[in-house]
């Protein structure tokens, strides 16, 4: 339902401060990259007069529209496809999960990193030491040092440190035995991934496609599928089955994982 209801800048601005806890000047960075994340996780889009420096967006002014994406917990949604994931009792397979936008794929990588860290005694999983670089804060939504999403008891948070410097630093000071990140593409992004598999550290990680074909339209990524690090390609689905597309994986059925409770509209 769309409410005849027209705000003025001055209520738009108010709004965004508020969303900031009254301090705009600490979230600039979010803000002139089009968006604020809220201390629970929520993702705001934001759109309005760029002012541009330097070739760089310096502010963004007369906020003209937002956009409130909620962020969904589902717990154990990952269990129907940890079968896939875990490899033996101390070890999982590199997984890449694949989805467009709002299928999923941050949900489903939340909810693995909380069974792995926890463990899962009904698989033999016994919980594992996870490092995850939360780039945007949408993981584990941390504020003031404590995660308001559930990651799990051995999993220690990296955000609002760009992907490829959070690995590395992760990698070199606290020894993960599995690194987890959202929503990879970039050239420095795929260095950090060979540089932890090469040095022994299992991964889970997402990026924007439904298909292999659409992965390897980014040149980065095609060139991270060349190294064949991947033992499974999780593809989220529209009806939410998920279908594993790696080659090197025996497992080629398709599964279900449920975003919504019983009873409530499936998007």
């Amino acid at each position: 339902m769309i409410l005849e209801v027209r705000m003025t800048s001055e209520e738009m601005q108010e709004t965004l401060e508020r969303m900031c806890q009254n301090s705009i000047y600490s979230y600039q960075e979010q803000i002139c990259q089009g968006y604020v994340i809220l201390p629970s996780g929520d993702r705001v889009g934001i759109t309005g007069n760029a002012v541009e420096t330097s070739g760089t967006i310096s502010h963004l002014a007369y906020i003209s529209s937002m956009n409130i994406r909620v962020a969904r917990e589902v717990k154990d949604c990952s269990l129907s496809v940890l079968p896939w994931v875990i490899r033996d009792e101390t070890q999982i397979w590199n997984t890449l999960i694949l989805s467009p936008p709002g299928r999923g794929k941050t949900t489903l990588l939340r909810d693995l990193i909380r069974n792995l860290s926890t463990g899962v005694p009904t698989l033999g999983w016994n919980g594992s030491n996870i490092g995850v670089i939360d780039e945007r804060g949408e993981i584990a939504a941390m504020s003031r040092g404590i995660p308001q999403k559930e990651v799990g008891l051995r999993t220690d948070v990296l955000d609002h440190v760009p992907k490829a410097v959070g690995m590395k630093l992760l990698i070199r000071s606290m020894a993960p035995q599995i690194i987890a990140a959202d929503e990879i593409g970039s050239k420095d992004d795929v260095e950090a991934i060979l540089h932890a598999v090469h040095s022994g550290v299992q991964g889970i990680f997402t990026a924007h496609a439904e298909t292999i074909e659409e992965l390897q339209h980014n040149p980065e990524l095609k060139r991270l599928m060349e190294h064949k690090i991947f033992h499974n390609i999780l593809s989220i689905r529209k009806d939410r089955s998920i279908e594993n597309l790696c080659e090197n994986s025996s497992k080629k059925e398709r599964t279900s994982i449920y975003m919504y409770k019983e009873g409530e509209k499936n998007a």
